[in-house]
């Protein structure tokens, strides 16, 4: 990774208005001139749409907008967003939600183990030393988050600590080797695949520690559907051929 590569940030929104613009504003403060943001909008009832058109359009070219037409799941976002970066040769590419809960104070870290560890995927942990969940969650959901990591590794034997992170930043040689255009996972099923496919081609994987926050407006688009196959994820892909 040069000094001068092309970052793309890839956001993916749904009824996200409130929060859009102050992640916006936080990605620009940190004065990266090479940092790019792509939000991949499902076409969200609460206008989330118009407001990306607008932060674009006052961007300066730094911001641009991804439509789509229906909503059918973050992979499927991520997918589209990651592709669309690839195709306009973005020399890395970092996935982050919208929500706030993930620091963009990290993300200069993140590009840094890249450069200088020459990893090909670094994950923003809340597991790894000094790495914390919010402080506004509930013991058991902190339980269950913590469970599902170790779920995870114990069956598809990952050496990463925070399987279902969704901060995270990768080289573009590294979508390519794990042919992110063919993942069809969805959730935080999407983010244990990619791991999986990362690990399986022996790509370096690094992480960094991050404080993650609890959103602040809107709901958690988590259902029950994602749930589930969160849970069944893991032995597809241990089994599968």
């Amino acid at each position: 990774m040069t000094e001068n590569a092309k970052i793309t940030v890839v956001v993916p929104t749904y009824n996200e208005r409130e929060n859009l613009p102050l992640l916006i504003d936080q990605l620009g403060s940190l004065g990266m001139q090479d940092l790019k943001v792509l939000i991949v909008d499902d076409n969200s009832p609460d206008g989330t749409g118009a407001v990306a058109d607008k932060l674009a359009a006052e961007s300066g070219g730094t911001v641009s907008v991804l439509h789509r037409k229906e909503k059918d799941g973050l992979g499927r976002a991520y997918v589209a967003g990651m592709t669309r970066a690839l195709a306009e040769d973005s020399d890395v590419v970092i996935q982050m939600d919208a929500d706030l809960s993930h620091p963009v104070s990290a993300i200069p870290t993140m590009l840094d183990r890249i450069r200088t560890c020459n990893a090909a995927l670094v994950i923003g942990s809340r597991y790894v030393a000094g790495g914390s969940t919010a402080t506004e969650w509930p013991w058991h959901r902190k339980a269950l988050s913590a469970w599902a990591n170790f779920y995870v590794g114990v069956i598809l034997g990952l050496k990463v600590k925070d399987s279902t992170a969704g901060f995270k930043a990768w080289t573009a040689t590294a979508l390519h080797q794990v042919d992110v255009a063919s993942i069809r996972s969805d959730g935080y099923s999407f983010q244990v695949e990619m791991n999986y496919r990362a690990a399986r081609r022996s790509l370096k994987i690094a992480e960094v520690p991050i404080h993650f926050e609890e959103r602040v407006e809107g709901a958690s688009k988590m259902n029950l559907r994602e749930q589930l196959e969160s849970a069944l994820t893991p032995w597809k892909l241990r089994f599968q051929k």
